[in-house]
């Protein structure tokens, strides 16, 4: 992953522009938390808390680890997620200590390759409880021969497509369906497999 690093002030505006159906997006990673039973929640990529913000108002209870690879990002992220225990980390860095109950990212795994990929979600399965669910919101392959609308620079963006990502979901323990927001944007919704 790059140096690179995203403003908060103008995070929210850039990513409307960069990524169309970002709303929908958000909405759409939100409905996949409904039903799940969250006491415990970890959030992969926090950001300045905007899927956070809209996920912990469906699970006003549950207590909220997030983890960032950008302190100013999580600067803005604490002020708005009060009571949170937001972490400086990369993704591919040893996740935070389960269980816990519901894991979910929006628009930060497709950072990571495919073999970046896989290993993450064999140590989500390690840190959820059984019958735990992930949640997923990103950018993907679109099917073939079908252009998408993101600009995707194959250097900070690594999608994959959402076959291979049901795949490797499935390899490490996951019941996985996926559903598409837009051709090139896709909700993942993973329940992990009960011992």
């Amino acid at each position: 992953m790059s140096d690179w690093e995203w403003n908060p002030d103008t995070y929210l505006a850039e990513m409307a522009a960069e990524i169309p159906g970002y709303e929908e997006l958000q909405e759409a990673v939100v409905a996949a938390t409904l039903g799940v039973d969250a006491g415990r929640v970890l959030e992969l990529g926090t950001g300045t808390g905007e899927t956070a913000m809209r996920v912990r108002a469906n699970h006003p209870g549950a207590d909220w680890v997030g983890v960032d690879a950008s302190e100013p990002m999580l600067a803005r992220a604490r002020e708005r997620l009060s009571g949170a225990d937001l972490r400086l980390q990369r993704l591919e860095d040893e996740l935070p200590a389960g269980p816990f109950d519901l894991v979910v990212s929006a628009l930060a795994v497709h950072h990571l390759d495919g073999p970046g990929k896989r290993d993450l979600f064999l140590r989500i399965a390690r840190v959820l409880r059984p019958d735990g669910v992930f949640v997923l919101g990103d950018v993907v392959v679109p099917p073939s021969g079908q252009p998408g609308p993101i600009y995707i620079d194959w250097v900070m963006d690594t999608p994959d497509s959402v076959a291979d990502q049901l795949a490797w979901l499935r390899a490490a323990g996951f019941e996985a369906g996926a559903s598409a927001v837009r051709v090139d944007l896709a909700v993942f919704r993973a329940r992990l497999n009960a011992l």
